[in-house]
């Protein structure tokens, strides 16, 4: 079984950003590990040129039921078994993040959004402490003015048939990237299944507020967590700048400095519009550092 394979989700708009992150894979992941990036079938075009030995392009059809179809020219998708609502773009991406995480033979992936960039050797162990694979978890991450996040909490325990959840501040599970158990991701959909008693992808879409990271968390913490010691935690792999204000390239270099020593990538959030220039130079100041 291989170790390690990576799994982004991307399109069009975001196709330089994918390039970078592809570029830092090849170069920071073995030999045996394949990145795998998920599409909607109108950027195959453009995204048909990485594939190879190392990247495996999926459409979404690839990945979804027969009764699952596009609602064109709209990023929405429609279950034809219930059609009501719509699933919008963002939801579908997390959904096909489970449905392919759970489908791959190696003994962990890591979810890494277009915006990331490896900046040292990724392996396993750079997740792993005494044996375990680690779990992002920023405990009393979610305060009560994050509404989103609240909702994904009660989303995610309603889905896995708990209890609702005591009040904020919760434990906030969402990164940028992040690794998962392919094992695990497998037992989560069968909870989802068993609780709803519907597909877990169907129980999944329902929702129109919904966290991938959120559920596998909790499902981790709150599920698995009760016949068996949670995992370790890690929130320090990936050096993230969250701001959705552009970047000059003095406060680039400035956050680029600021990158820890266990952090083996950073991510310069791309809802920020940071100018090209001024991400590459934080790019290139973070390989200076890692030398």
């Amino acid at each position: 079984m291989t170790e390690l394979a990576v799994i982004t989700p991307s399109h069009g708009p975001d196709a330089e950003l994918f390039a970078d992150l592809h570029r830092s894979v090849l170069e920071y992941t073995s030999d045996e590990t394949v990145h795998h990036v998920i599409i909607s079938p109108v950027w195959t075009d453009i995204f048909a040129k990485y594939a190879g030995p190392r990247c495996r392009i999926w459409t979404y059809q690839e990945l979804l039921p027969k009764y699952y179809f596009r609602l064109a020219p709209y990023p929405l998708w429609v279950n034809a078994r219930r059609p009501w609502p719509p699933v919008r773009g963002w939801v579908m991406q997390q959904t096909l993040k489970i449905a392919l995480a759970a489908r791959l033979d190696v003994d962990a992936v890591m979810i890494a959004d277009s915006d990331v960039v490896l900046v040292r050797p990724t392996t396993v162990e750079s997740f792993t402490a005494g044996g375990r694979l680690c779990l992002h978890r920023e405990e009393k991450g979610v305060t009560a003015d994050m509404d989103r996040h609240v909702l994904w909490h009660q989303v995610s325990r309603e889905l896995l048939g708990l209890p609702p959840a005591p009040p904020p501040p919760l434990t906030d599970y969402v990164t940028a990237l992040n690794f998962w158990v392919p094992a695990t991701v497998r037992a989560m959909q069968r909870r989802v299944s068993e609780t709803t008693g519907r597909h877990w992808m169907d129980a999944f879409n329902s929702r129109l507020h919904i966290s991938e990271f959120m559920l596998y968390g909790v499902f981790v913490d709150e599920v698995l967590g009760e016949s068996a010691e949670p995992p370790p935690s890690n929130t320090t792999i990936c050096h993230k700048n969250w701001q959705r204000t552009p970047l000059d390239r003095e406060g680039a270099i400035a956050f680029a400095d600021r990158l820890g020593p266990e952090a083996v990538a950073m991510m310069i959030s791309a809802k920020s519009e940071t100018p090209w220039d001024v991400r590459r130079a934080a790019i290139e100041r973070c390989a200076q550092i890692t030398g």
